[in-house]
C-alpha cells in the first residue's frame, strides 16, 4: 500500500501496539506499564478469581476498526470440513508442485502419499520437500551412496576396524538379546554358513542394535561420521548445522532427543526356510523425532539355502507395491535392501486397538499398562495388514529401500522394517 496508508493504519506490530495502547483498559501494576496486567482480580459475576484481560480482543477490534472502511463490508471466507480427519490435500499439492517445481526430478509413490526426489544433487530439492513436509508425509531421496566413500561401509571393513568390540545383538526370531563380540555378527553378514543357529537348527536372524549410537558414533568412527555428514540429503533440514534443523538449535536448557547418528545393521530374510515375512528386524514403532534413514550398504548373502537374486526379487514382488517401485525392481542398476511398511500418525489409535484385538484372539494377556506400539512387540505380517485394511480401513504404505536411498519420516509416523 502507499506510504500514506502505512502511516495511517500502522504497518508493523510496534505501530499497532503504540496506536492501540491508549484504547486499552489500563490496569494498575507495580511496574507502571500502560497495559492491563496479565491477570485481573475480578470476574463479570463479581466473584473473586483470576481472569485473562481483553488485551487481545482490543487489539483485534482496533485492527478491524483501522483496516475496514465504514462504507465497505468485509469479505468473509468460510471453509468447513464435515469430517474430523484432516483434509487430504494430496491432489492440490501435486498440481501446484508440477507448475512450481518443474526443475526438480520427482515422482509420487504409494498412492501419492510419499514424495520421491530422484536427483539428490538438485539444490532446489528442499523447496519441494518443504511443501510435502508441511503435510507430514514421508519423503524418499535416492542416490545418496554416490556421494559416499563406499569402501568405508563394507561389512568386512567395519569388522576389520571394530571386530573386537562388544555390543547388544538381537535375535529377531525369539527377541533374545545377548552381549556378543561384534566380529561374530559381521562374519555371518554375507556368509550364511558362519551364522548362529537357533534351537531347531534354523539360521538366526540377527540385528546389531543401534551400535554405535550418538556421540559414540562420532568418537569411534570419525571418518565414517564425516562421510555420512557430507552425504546427508536435504542438508538444510538433515544436517546438524542445517538452518531448518530446529532440534539441533534448541537452547541448552532443553532436553534434546537423541539425534544420532546410529548404525543399524541386520541380516535379511535371504534364507529359503524363512516364510511369509513374518519376522521384522525392526518391529512396528514410533520415533519421537523426525528421522532420516540412509541405506549405505547391501550385503549379498552366499551359502546353502540362500535365495537366488530372482528369488529375492520375487519376495519383494509379493508385496503390494506401487508401479514405480515395481519398475525399479526390474532395473539391474538398482540394489534392493530393505522393506518398509509405514503408517500415518492419524492411524495410531486404530492400529493400537487392532493389535490389542489380535493379542486377545491369540490368547495373549492384554495388560492396561502395556502399549503394543510403545513396547515394539509386533511385526504386522501380510495377513494382518490385510485385516487391518478390511476391518479398520487403514492402508499400509509399502516402500522398498534401495542402496543409497534415504527415507525421511516425520515424528509420529509408525513404521516397521
Amino acid at each position: 500500500p502507499p506510504a500514506s496508508q502505512n502511516n495511517e493504519q500502522g504497518s508493523t506490530l510496534r505501530d499497532l501496539l503504540t496506536t492501540t495502547a491508549g484504547k486499552l483498559r489500563l490496569g494498575s501494576t507495580d511496574a507502571g506499564i500502560a497495559f492491563a496486567p496479565v491477570y485481573s482480580t475480578g470476574t463479570a459475576s463479581g466473584k473473586s478469581g483470576r481472569t485473562m484481560p481483553n488485551i487481545l480482543d482490543d487489539i483485534i477490534a482496533s485492527v478491524v476498526e483501522n483496516k475496514i472502511p465504514p462504507n465497505r463490508a468485509p469479505k468473509i471466507n468460510v471453509k468447513s470440513d464435515i469430517k474430523d480427519e484432516p483434509k487430504d490435500d494430496r491432489k492440490g499439492i501435486q498440481d501446484d508442485c508440477s507448475k512450481l517445481y518443474s526443475d526438480i526430478q520427482y515422482s509420487w509413490i504409494c498412492d501419492k502419499h510419499v514424495l520421491w526426489l530422484r536427483d539428490h544433487k538438485n539444490n532446489n530439492n528442499w523447496k519441494l520437500f518443504k511443501e510435502c513436509w508441511k503435510q507430514g508425509r514421508p519423503v524418499l531421496v535416492s542416490g545418496m551412496h554416490k556421494k559416499m566413500n563406499f569402501s568405508l561401509w563394507k561389512a568386512e571393513s567395519i569388522s576389520l576396524d571394530f571386530g573386537n568390540q562388544q555390543a547388544d545383538i538381537l535375535n529377531c526370531k525369539d527377541s533374545i538379546i545377548s552381549n556378543t563380540n561384534v566380529k561374530e555378527f559381521w562374519d555371518g553378514f554375507e556368509d550364511v554358513s558362519k551364522r548362529q543357529k537357533i534351537k531347531n537348527g534354523e539360521t538366526a536372524l540377527l540385528k546389531l542394535k543401534d551400535w554405535p549410537s550418538g556421540e559414540d558414533f562420532k568418537a569411534m568412527m570419525p571418518a565414517r561420521y564425516e562421510d555420512l555428514l557430507k552425504s546427508l540429503p536435504l542438508p538444510e533440514y538433515c544436517s546438524p548445522e542445517g538452518k531448518l534443523n530446529l532440534a539441533s538449535h534448541l537452547p541448552g536448557f532443553f532436553v534434546r532427543p537423541d539425534l544420532g547418528p546410529r548404525l543399524c545393521s541386520a541380516y535379511g530374510e535371504c534364507v529359503a526356510a524363512t516364510k511369509d515375512h513374518d519376522i521384522g528386524t525392526t518391529n512396528l514403532h514410533i520415533e519421537v523425532s523426525d528421522v532420516v534413514n540412509i541405506l549405505v550398504y547391501v550385503g549379498i548373502a552366499k551359502g546353502n539355502g540362500v535365495l537366488s537374486k530372482s528369488g529375492v526379487l520375487k519376495k519383494f514382488e509379493e508385496e503390494d507395491l506401487d508401479d514405480l517401485l515395481k519398475k525399479r525392481l526390474k532395473d539391474s542398476s538398482e540394489l534392493p535392501g530393505a522393506l518398509w511398511h509405514i503408517y500415518a500418525g492419524k492411524d495410531v489409535d486404530k492400529i493400537r486397538e487392532f493389535l490389542q484385538k489380535i493379542a486377545k484372539e491369540q490368547g495373549l494377556e492384554v495388560l492396561p499398562e502395556h502399549d503394543p506400539i510403545r513396547d515394539q512387540s509386533w511385526y504386522v505380517n501380510k495377513k494382518l495388514r490385510q485385516r487391518l485394511l478390511e476391518e479398520y480401513g487403514v492402508k499400509t504404505c509399502t516402500v522398498i529401500q534401495f542402496l543409497g536411498d534415504a527415507i525421511i519420516l516425520p515424528a509420529g509416523a509408525l513404521h516397521q522394517v
